[in-house]
């Protein structure tokens, strides 16, 4: 690494740069055309949601494959070319002496980072932990909370299955009593939603585990609606948030939520295994690290971050990554992928033999919706859309959810949502 190169990081985490400090410490040419273009029309997302020009130039920034068309974002997002260069360049940096550039350079910009996360997230960075994922985050609360047996937890058979998994486990070891909800999906009234939760509610309730987002279906949860009802009543709340920070716009602190974790190589496009966690000030000492360290039941949110040796150049590309959502602005960001979904929905609804399993409503999906068509199960329709059409979606099969989930990101061209939509009249038909 130059010189010039580390004079960079040495100004990043001193916090000496301000715009995109880590986008312009990865690619300062980048950076400034960035800022130039984003400034325009930030004011009214909701037209520019619709600017060809500027989401041509956002594609631009992708490395995304030719020879498919990936409509599977709701899985894993790609990096932006920006972040792949910060991850490498940092994985080289560190190459040149592993234990003094990891530990005395890199790990010198976690603090900047947890800052700027939680800027994103509009919470204390005191309330931020960086780990892996949303499991790894959501796992470290399930197993960190003092629960004991007979205590009742509500969660629904719509949530993600390691959740699931992780909460089964506390079952058979702990005693703790689950109590399921089952989600008519997809449900257009956020009212019914919170009515579902709050019906299993009872003296015995310790905890409710809400989905923010059902990945399913895409159908977005009334998470403050449902978490104020439980507080009424002595209950904490966990948000799973793996499929919504960065897709649309909130703050964690409005949620209400006592818990958050989500996954930030999803809608933030930060490198493969990374996420956040966040633990509302007053319940850190509250929750066991999962990774102990020598105060596991302190009060310092970085007590859940003793993973020992970890990715240092995947960490600090996060940064990149955030400087790169910012550049787009939340709110722009939330209309053009809430207008890219309705484009395609738009075109194929009304047809016979397809049904959709998002909610209608607005603001209760965003980018994630799931087709069904009669006759068609949902790995059948799938694997025609791939195999005739090189379109790659995921069919899924889980409790009452049966359909291809289907997902564009920002990259995502108008054309190619063209070529989805004539793709599904013709398996349709």
């Amino acid at each position: 690494m130059t010189n010039k190169s580390r004079r960079n990081f040495i100004r990043i985490f001193s916090g000496a740069m301000t715009g995109l400090p880590f986008l312009h410490a990865a690619n300062p040419v980048f950076a400034e055309d960035a800022l130039e273009r984003s400034a325009k029309g930030i004011h009214d997302p909701n037209t520019y949601a619709t600017d060809e020009d500027f989401w041509g130039w956002i594609r631009e920034a992708y490395t995304v494959s030719p020879t498919i068309i990936n409509l599977n974002n709701g899985g894993v997002s790609p990096q932006p070319k920006v972040v792949q260069d910060a991850h490498i360049r940092n994985y080289q940096y560190c190459n040149e002496g592993p234990s003094y550039f990891m530990w005395q350079i890199l790990d010198q910009g976690r603090e900047p980072l947890r800052e700027k996360l939680a800027a994103v997230c509009g919470c204390d960075k005191e309330e931020i932990a960086i780990n892996r994922n949303a499991t790894e985050g959501l796992n470290t609360i399930i197993f960190g909370l003092n629960l004991k047996a007979g205590d009742e937890v509500v969660l629904t058979h719509q949530d993600y299955p390691n959740m699931i998994n992780a909460w089964k486990q506390r079952e058979k070891r702990d005693g703790i009593k689950l109590v399921w909800v089952d989600l008519p999906l997809p449900i257009e009234h956020e009212h019914d939603i919170v009515n579902f939760y709050t019906k299993a509610f009872t003296d015995r309730t310790k905890v409710v585990m809400i989905t923010h987002l059902i990945n399913w279906t895409g159908q977005i949860m009334p998470v403050r609606k449902i978490a104020d009802v439980a507080h009424t009543r002595g209950i904490e709340v966990i948000c799973d948030g793996a499929h919504t920070l960065a897709h649309f716009d909130f703050s964690i602190p409005d949620l209400g939520c006592d818990y958050f974790a989500t996954s930030l190589h999803k809608w933030m496009g930060a490198p493969f295994g990374s996420g956040l966690m966040y633990v509302k000030k007053d319940k850190i000492n509250k929750i066991w690290a999962l990774l102990s360290n020598n105060e596991p039941d302190g009060t310092d949110i970085r007590k859940f971050e003793s993973l020992g040796t970890r990715s240092f150049a995947s960490e600090m590309a996060i940064g990149a990554a955030v400087d790169f959502h910012e550049m787009i602005g939340a709110k722009r960001k939330e209309a053009r992928l809430r207008f890219l979904k309705n484009y395609w929905v738009d075109q194929l609804k009304g047809l016979p033999r397809i049904s959709f399993l998002q909610s209608n409503a607005p603001g209760m999906s965003c980018a994630i919706a799931n087709i069904s068509i009669e006759g068609k199960k949902p790995e059948e329709v799938s694997g025609e859309l791939f195999s005739k059409y090189k379109i790659h979606t995921v069919g899924i099969n889980w409790q009452n959810i049966h359909g291809v989930r289907i997902t564009p990101n920002v990259y995502t061209s108008l054309k190619e949502l063209d070529k989805l939509s004539l793709a599904l009249k013709n398996i349709a038909q």
